[in-house]
């Protein structure tokens, strides 16, 4: 019994000794071992949410770099448009036999122009006879109808177009109302 004793007394003389300099050098240097690895991690972890920003970065870029050239290009297919329903419309022209085929070539220019959007991921949004939605159509006139259901897009002013899943421009709408009870009174 005296040897265990004598064991106890030395575990318990060691637990209450002051760790010697070479000790606390060794837990220093872990500790200082592991504040390090912490930090590389750190960095690690850092520098791959920073290459993941930019990877996002880089792909918004070519998906919605030509945003801006895209909704500027937009006019140009508005003003065919114009320009036929004018020509169209002027009864001077009417009488010119090479009517038809002048606005064959702006059909042409036109569907070519449509084309060159389709490739490039620019789809119109289809508007008359959907029901109005606020992030696809803006609505310009309400107009009171018995016919169509209230809230649905009976006319449109402008096409709106998408740019993949982004709204390029939005389609100018008029919307769909039912008479109110005191404008059938008055009449």
């Amino acid at each position: 019994m005296s040897d265990d004793k004598q064991i106890k007394e030395e575990g318990t003389n060691k637990s209450s000794v002051k760790p010697s300099k070479e000790e606390k050098q060794e837990i220093s240097l872990e500790e200082k071992l592991k504040e390090t690895e912490d930090k590389l991690l750190r960095s690690l972890a850092e520098i791959e949410n920073q290459r993941r920003r930019f990877e996002k970065e880089i792909k918004d870029a070519f998906e919605f770099g030509s945003f801006n050239f895209a909704r500027e290009s937009l006019s140009i297919l508005d003003n065919l448009q114009r320009a036929k329903d004018a020509i169209k419309n002027d009864t001077a022209l009417k009488d010119n036999k090479d009517l038809d085929k002048f606005l064959e070539n702006i059909d042409i220019i036109e569907k070519d122009l449509v084309s060159i959007f389709e490739k490039n991921n620019i789809k119109r949004i289809e508007a008359k006879g959907k029901k109005f939605d606020p992030n696809l159509h803006q609505a310009m006139t309400e107009i009171e109808d018995e016919k169509n259901e209230a809230g649905s897009v009976i006319q449109e002013i402008q096409t709106g177009y998408m740019l993949g899943q982004r709204l390029l421009r939005p389609a100018l709408v008029g919307v769909a109302k039912k008479k109110n009870a005191k404008s059938t009174e008055k009449t």
